[in-house]
């Protein structure tokens, strides 16, 4: 069993694609500093930032309440990628990368959710049995 956020692959892969994230955004046009570049930055922060949070809640419900917040960033964070694309700002194989690292940290975070249920499961009935 996992306990701290930093043994979680999902917190790593994550880690690692927030720094190709910052080198990407890097990279964009001077006038998107305060624009996609900063929104990117912000975006990708937050899915490593919400998986440790969650981790260390006292809660498996709040657990799982930031593993969602994370898995939507994600999902933005693929809007922005494709953004980046559509107007040209990233090299042509890149944006397919990235988007496919975010799609499998989505499913990495979707399986601990669904552990995490499962436990929330066995608590609820646990809690059921001792009344």
């Amino acid at each position: 069993m996992v306990t701290h956020f930093k043994d979680l692959k999902a917190w790593q892969k994550s880690m690692d694609l927030a720094v190709e994230i910052y080198i990407v955004a890097k990279q964009l046009p001077r006038e998107e500093l305060f624009g996609l570049s900063g929104q990117m930055r912000r975006t990708i922060v937050s899915v490593p930032s919400n998986i440790a949070e969650g981790n260390q809640r006292s809660s498996t419900k709040d657990y799982i309440r930031f593993l969602h917040i994370a898995k939507g960033s994600l999902a933005e964070l693929e809007t922005q990628i494709m953004l980046c694309e559509r107007l040209g700002y990233i090299e042509e194989q890149k944006p397919h990368e990235l988007i496919n690292k975010c799609v499998e940290i989505q499913r990495m975070v979707s399986g601990l959710v669904n552990s995490l249920l499962l436990r929330l499961q066995k608590e609820t009935q646990r809690e059921k049995t001792d009344s």
